[in-house]
């Protein structure tokens, strides 16, 4: 009887398993095909990258296609910035906002969306970071020509943003993703 009891209550976590990772899965195919999959980028790049874009205490930072949170979380946390991350896939948002509570993050500092980034309020930024195909970006030019403040800083990891080469102030040439940083 332990037995049965044992074998049921495998299958069941295998089954939870299996819903969940199916649920994820689908999330991220969704993520695909409105514009940039999710991939994360290594914190100690993440530092290097931030570091390099001389982000201020208390400048508004937002991460545009923010994935689990980690570049947003990094900038509130080390540089004291008020950080906004933007992302149309729900679970990753919910894995950022879990990952905010378990480091503390005050909640005034940082704040976690789900939405389209084409129909994100980006006006007052002082940054903003992007790690998005170039078609997505080709997409979002135009938005943040008309809405972004002037020298505002616009961080974009691993593509250039066509036709910005006269803004373009600094690039990291890392690989596998260089980093160019524009100012408007």
């Amino acid at each position: 009887m332990l037995y049965l009891f044992l074998y049921l209550l495998l299958i069941f976590f295998l089954l939870l398993f299996l819903i969940f990772f199916s649920i994820y899965a689908l999330l991220l195919i969704y993520s695909s095909l409105n514009g940039s999959p999710y991939v994360g980028t290594n914190n100690k790049k993440i530092v290097r990258i931030l570091t390099s874009a001389d982000l201020k205490k208390d400048s508004f930072f937002i991460d545009l296609g923010c994935g689990d949170g980690r570049v947003v979380l990094t900038a509130v946390s080390n540089f004291k910035v008020k950080g906004i991350g933007v992302d149309i896939n729900p679970f990753l948002i919910k894995i950022a906002n879990l990952k905010a509570k378990i480091q503390s993050v005050d909640k005034k500092s940082v704040k976690f969306i789900c939405q389209n980034i084409l129909k994100t309020d980006i006006t007052g930024a002082d940054f903003i970071y992007l790690f998005l195909l170039p078609n997505l970006i080709k997409r979002l030019k135009p938005k943040l020509e008309k809405e972004l403040k002037k020298n505002t800083i616009i961080i974009s990891h691993g593509f250039k943003i066509e036709g910005w080469e006269k803004k373009l102030i600094k690039k990291l040439p890392d690989l596998p993703f260089p980093t160019y940083y524009y100012k408007i």
